[in-house]
């Protein structure tokens, strides 16, 4: 990550690298667990820690961690809530009814499909979302899951029948 131009104190530059060595990883895998993508992660964590430099003064040292998660847990939810205003915007200026030879009925299936598609994982709550993708991306077990959130194994097999009964309803069919 390259800093933008200035002159900077080398304390800030060691806290800096410091905090970025540390936490970067982690704060990628949050994003990754809760958006479903990887280069939506990789700029979410570019901009965590950009906003984390604009406000390296006012930092401590004990609290930098828990702003590192909430700085991306809230450009993770203004960039679900951007492209729901994107898809209502293009949806509300949607007047043809048959686009390149399909009829209007299929043009609506396609549509619902596509957006059932990318609205899967962010339409799972975030523990459950974050645990079916821990299982079924990563290939961790109930018990490895159990043991990085700090969960029992019944709580981490909940939160994954929570995950398919949402995938369920979404799609109809067992997962």
């Amino acid at each position: 990550m390259t800093l933008p131009a200035g002159n900077y104190t080398p304390q800030e530059l060691k806290w800096f690298r410091s905090v970025f060595d540390l936490y970067y990883e982690s704060i990628r895998h949050f994003a990754y667990f809760k958006t479903g993508d990887v280069d939506l992660a990789d700029d979410i964590v570019q901009e965590v820690f950009l906003k984390l430099w604009d406000m390296r003064g006012k930092v401590k040292d004990e609290t930098v961690k828990a702003l590192l998660y909430t700085i991306a847990g809230n450009i993770i939810r203004n960039h679900y809530k951007h492209l729901k205003v994107v898809y209502n915007f293009q949806v509300s200026q949607k007047t043809e009814f048959s686009v390149g030879g399909y009829s209007a009925d299929e043009v609506v299936r396609m549509e619902q499909l596509n957006r059932q598609l990318q609205d899967a994982l962010a339409s799972i709550p975030d523990g459950p979302r974050e645990v079916f993708l821990m299982n079924r991306i990563d290939g961790l077990t109930y018990e490895e899951i159990a043991q990085r959130l700090g969960l029992s194994v019944k709580a981490i097999e909940k939160r994954m029948s929570e995950a398919l009964a949402v995938l369920r309803k979404k799609f109809g069919y067992k997962i």
